[in-house]
């Protein structure tokens, strides 16, 4: 039985707020990070040794809460059919695994200090480069499997008509630049430049939060989870 408006109304407010909260890093645009956008991680804006790691470290923590918190409510009370349930709780590991990815911060940015590449590469970085890289790959895998998932739930089973309409192209979208950020992280790691590794992963980053607003649209408008 599908719930009400009421019931509804916390994941809409919880999605609703954490995507825009996974988009604070646009504030790079204004404040000065002294990093390249079209070069460098995601993740590096918010990396121990940057002057503004801490605004960024918060804002994925308030990100990641959010998410959790709003898709954890959604999967309670979804009805309960595979897409449906997969896809939510998909994103409760994405919230999770960026909340985790929060307090596991690289020490240093290595696309833009070659001792902080040489000493990741030579195994001399704090444990929180590896632990970061996992938390990373499952925050991505994560929002991957629910953006999929939930996509087809909604054109499967008849509802969120927007997300229906508008979700295979973003599906399409989101896979085209992970395999672009995907390979060149590859060729950063092999030495071979970045491949405008940062352009790749911002497009990545920023069509998950289209997609979540698309899916918080949907879900309020039809008062359903």
């Amino acid at each position: 039985m599908p719930p009400s408006g009421t019931h509804a109304r916390p994941a809409v407010v919880l999605l609703a707020l954490g995507a825009l909260a996974y988009t604070a890093w646009v504030l790079e645009v204004l404040l000065h990070t002294g990093l390249d956008p079209v070069q460098t991680y995601v993740s590096e804006l918010a990396a121990v040794d940057q002057p503004l790691g801490g605004l960024f470290r918060a804002t994925d923590l308030t990100a990641g809460v959010l998410v959790l918190a709003g898709s954890a409510w959604a999967l309670w009370r979804c009805e309960r059919r595979p897409w449906t349930v997969t896809g939510w709780a998909a994103l409760v590991v994405f919230g999770a695994s960026t909340v985790a990815d929060s307090r596991l911060p690289l020490s240093c940015a290595p696309t833009v200090d070659p001792e902080c590449a040489a000493r990741e590469t030579a195994g001399l970085v704090p444990a929180t480069h590896t632990a970061h890289a996992v938390s990373s790959s499952l925050a991505m895998a994560g929002a991957l499997v629910g953006i999929v998932a939930l996509t087809i739930a909604a054109r499967r089973y008849g509802h969120w008509a927007p997300l229906a309409r508008f979700g295979p192209v973003l599906v399409v979208l989101e896979l085209a630049v992970t395999v672009w950020t995907l390979a060149a992280i590859a060729a950063f790691e092999a030495g071979r430049g970045t491949w405008s590794l940062g352009a790749g992963q911002r497009a990545q980053v920023l069509l998950v939060a289209v997609w979540l607003g698309v899916l918080t649209y949907a879900v309020a408008r039809e008062n359903r989870v």
